[in-house]
């Protein structure tokens, strides 16, 4: 058994566009993005050719779900308004999302990946940290192994990254992409993770980063090699010690195995900012949707939840959010938009809305013995 950890971090590479892509072969090695709606189908031709959007022609508020990596070369990228990437990107191939497709796609990766070890832990969609320490095998014929299972199971690629810990994997997985094996050492914390800008590191976000940069600390070499104490003089004492740990590669953190969720929400952003009295008839069948697809997300994964909030971005990005506990669990559709009825009459709605969105949180198991749907009174401010 080797002397220190063996984590790894797969992602798999830009997840939904490869998965378009092996439905749409004929856009290899093109500029395509995802997150177009029903008018982004592809049309086929009487001669069983494809007649695809392009982005030039979006019109909307959308936002971008992913791009393949020619795309991102003209600067399209994750959650970059639609209107935006058009204008980079005027010609790039627009299609619509399938979520059933990335999330089948996404099973079959897993699974692929548990035939080696069951020591996993599910991050998301399309990424997960492995703990490799008990896996006989060299480092990197193991990461071979994993990315050929992959790709047998898929027909996609991952990038993986092994290295003694989650902060080090989850960075040196993107060293290397696409189709990327790395391997990393404490040894190599100089020359690989050092030139690195900051917010590389997962935790320092943009206003991190960007205060960091005007203290003269743009790289985690430079954050290395900063002065605690003038860390501490701008970002608190605990903030501080992480960002000296971590540009040190120092993470204890233990692949976690199984977790229980937290929450679950969904939300929508509107083509156009909503009135909430001439667009009611648009605002309350978008609200009974997120509702009810929350309902279908928690009786779907075995859950109810006691506290029940509602998320609204106005026209001017202003965030509002109400939430509200109830006496039992819910998970039922009629339930849930009761719930968020009497979250709604909190919030003063006198601007256009940008989006909404629904969650369910204090989440439970659900059993037949528990009892649930408790009624909640209230009418809902924009619809019946």
């Amino acid at each position: 058994m080797p002397d220190e950890r063996r984590i790894a971090h797969l992602d798999m590479d830009a997840f939904y566009a490869s998965v378009e892509l092996l439905r749409y072969p004929e856009l290899r090695g093109k500029a395509v993005v995802i997150g177009g709606g029903r008018n982004a189908v592809p049309e086929t031709l009487p001669d069983g050719t494809r007649r695809f959007a392009r982005l030039r022609d979006y019109v909307g508020r959308g936002v971008v779900t992913t791009s393949t990596y020619e795309a991102r070369k003209f600067g399209v990228f994750s959650a970059m308004g639609m209107m935006k990437a058009a204008q980079l990107a005027p010609d790039a191939i627009l299609l619509p999302t399938d979520f059933e497709s990335y999330r089948h796609y996404s099973r079959l990766f897993k699974s692929a990946v548990r035939a080696f070890t069951e020591q996993i832990e599910d991050r998301g969609i399309d990424e997960i940290y492995i703990d490799l320490t008990d896996v006989e095998g060299e480092p990197r014929d193991i990461g071979a192994r994993l990315k050929a299972a992959v790709r047998d199971a898929t027909g996609l690629t991952c990038s993986i990254a092994i290295a003694p810990n989650k902060l080090l994997a989850k960075i040196g997985s993107e060293l290397d992409k696409p189709d990327g094996l790395t391997l990393l050492t404490m040894a190599d914390l100089e020359a690989r993770i050092w030139p690195l800008e900051a917010k590389k590191v997962n935790g320092i976000g943009p206003r991190a980063s960007k205060r960091l940069a005007e203290l003269g600390f743009a790289t985690i070499g430079d954050l290395a090699k900063a002065d605690l104490g003038l860390l501490q003089e701008h970002f608190g004492r605990t903030y501080a010690a992480w960002l000296a740990r971590v540009s040190h590669g120092e993470d204890d953190r233990e692949v976690v195995v199984s977790s229980e969720p937290k929450s679950m929400s969904r939300e929508t952003t509107f083509e156009r900012d909503m009135h909430v009295g001439r667009d009611r008839a648009v605002l309350t069948p978008a609200l009974t949707q997120l509702c009810e697809r929350v309902a279908q997300d928690l009786e779907r994964k075995g859950y109810c939840g006691r506290t029940v909030g509602v998320k609204i971005k106005f026209a001017d990005f202003k965030i509002v959010t109400r939430d509200i506990s109830l006496p039992m669990a819910v998970r039922d559709t009629a339930a849930i938009r009761r719930a968020v009825g009497a979250c709604l009459k909190r919030i003063d709605l006198d601007r256009r809305i940008r989006l909404i969105g629904v969650r369910v949180s204090a989440l439970e198991r659900y059993s037949a013995d528990n009892p649930i749907n408790g009624a909640i009174q209230g009418e809902l401010p924009f619809g019946p």
